[in-house]
């Protein structure tokens, strides 16, 4: 079993030695850094360590806050490390998924984020029903109103190319085939 340290940054104000301090201290062979942002999925560091990690080994972070853009990029990052055989630890949370007690406390917090996923899209649908019912549509108003459909139609009754029309209305032709279409169905 080997542990496999990450520690991350947000800005170039900030330091990493602390995390590096309490990774050394924790027993860790080998630390992976970044600096950047914890919202941004690109993270070199954080994909050289999981690339790193073999069977058994455990990946190591100061902070939970440290590892995943949110709970369920966290959930995932740890199910992917048990798919792998590997574990996680945090330091200053006391998890630790190796363990029957640090796996239930991990599960509860998954448990936890989906219940809120479920709540918020719970939220949005009596929204959209509540705004549906006082006669308000959603999405987008539509780029090629009635006025326009009917110059559009005339012009093409003349003999120009859906191109030619859209350039001449200055709406994309693509919305125009989607206006033209929904217009011929009844």
């Amino acid at each position: 079993m080997s542990l496999v340290g990450y520690a991350r940054v947000s800005t170039l104000d900030q330091s990493p030695a602390l995390q590096r301090d309490a990774l050394a201290a924790a027993g860790c062979q080998r630390v992976f850094e970044d600096q950047a942002s914890g919202a941004r999925a690109d993270r070199p560091g954080l994909a050289e360590a999981l690339a790193y990690l073999r069977a058994g080994d455990v990946l190591v972070v100061w902070k939970l806050d440290r590892l995943g853009r949110s709970l369920p990029h966290l959930i995932e990052t740890v199910t992917a490390l048990e798919a792998r055989g590997a574990g996680l630890r945090s330091i200053t949370e006391a998890i630790d998924t190796t363990t029957p007690g640090g796996r239930l406390v991990f599960h509860l917090f998954g448990a936890l984020g989906q219940f809120e996923r479920d709540l918020i899209r719970e939220r949005t649908r009596a929204g959209l029903a509540a705004a549906a019912a006082r006669g308000r549509k959603g999405g987008r108003t539509p780029v090629v109103t009635a006025d326009k459909l009917a110059r559009a139609q005339a012009l093409l009754g003349r003999g120009l190319t859906v191109r030619e029309t859209a350039a001449r209305l200055k709406v994309g032709k693509t919305a125009l085939y989607a206006a033209l279409r929904a217009a011929a169905t009844p």
